[in-house]
């Protein structure tokens, strides 16, 4: 979400500019637990981490794979999840430092390293295949993945991904965050939420309070804004020319045309180059389809896993 860190960036000057310091402390890990943890078994230990992971729907039936974008949680995929777990296996799991999986031990947020916690985590639950379905910077580790472990995927589903140069992200280069940035370590009003999630709908009526509220809270985890940031300034891009064309696997491109973070231009530059690809484009939709209209989404989404 590469404009959404600068709208936030922004944002977070006219806070600090106003004269508005407000220091924001984390919130305490059983506090956020006891709102959005569902059950004490969805936290998993995977490859020297822990995950918050959900895994819904029979055992035996074809597995997909939900990665959420930069910062944000697996309930992003809740309706979807919902309506998906009669008929499918769908596991769902906060990125290291995102939602409520802790900070990663290592400290590495690396695209690899997320990479290789799904296949351990796959491998953990008995998946050997399965669909990935990501958002944003998890499309990009979604399709990085089907690129270098074309074996572990059936399908692949990209909603409005991550991947491409834009300013402050050149390839080959670590990210440039701007010092603004890192001031949320200390303050996070929701006020500085709000515009940042407003600009990931199409229309931002559809937000609602709810939903503010749970990315608020979760941004605030002990550890999880200084993850957040690390994850930025460990981003290091690589060309999508030189990759998408190693995905063997179908893949169903999502993409709102009112996405003001990743532009929906950029989807002509998929189809370019992916070999087999087809393009939903949602006309009113924006960054997040599967939140602001989980039902207009999940349609196509059935139809392309049918297949």
């Amino acid at each position: 979400m590469k404009l959404g860190t600068i709208l936030l960036g922004v944002t977070m000057a006219a806070v600090l500019l106003g004269g508005c310091w407000l220091y924001t402390p984390d919130k305490p890990r059983a506090a956020l637990e006891k709102m959005y943890l569902r059950q004490a078994g969805d936290m998993l230990t995977v490859a020297g981490t822990q995950l918050h992971v959900r895994d819904d729907g029979p055992r035996e039936a074809p597995a997909i794979i939900l990665l959420h974008g930069f910062g944000s949680s697996l309930h992003t995929f809740e309706p979807w999840a919902e309506a998906l777990k009669a008929d499918y296996r769908v596991v769902r799991m906060d990125l290291p430092g995102s939602g409520l999986s802790p900070p990663d031990p290592t400290g590495s947020y690396t695209d690899a390293r997320s990479a290789a916690l799904i296949l351990v985590l796959m491998d953990q639950l008995g998946i050997g295949k399965a669909t990935i379905a990501g958002n944003s910077i998890g499309g990009r580790i979604a399709w990085n993945m089907a690129a270098d472990h074309p074996e572990r995927i059936e399908k692949l589903v990209l909603i409005s991904p991550d991947g491409f140069a834009s300013p402050g992200f050149a390839y080959g280069e670590r990210a440039d965050v701007p010092a603004v940035m890192k001031a949320m370590r200390f303050t996070l009003p929701k006020s500085a939420i709000r515009p940042n999630l407003a600009a990931s709908y199409g229309d931002p009526k559809r937000l609602n309070e709810a939903t503010i509220k749970r990315y608020h809270d979760l941004m605030l985890a002990p550890g999880g804004r200084a993850a957040l940031l690390a994850r930025m300034q460990q981003t290091v891009l690589t060309d999508p020319a030189t990759r998408l064309p190693l995905i063997k696997a179908p893949v169903l491109l999502m993409w709102g045309r009112k996405d003001r973070l990743i532009p929906f231009s950029n989807s002509a530059d998929y189809t370019k180059l992916l070999q087999d690809s087809r393009l939903i484009a949602f006309k009113d939709l924006g960054h997040v389809p599967m939140e602001e209209d989980p039902a207009q989404s999940l349609a196509p989404l059935r139809e392309f896993l049918g297949q």
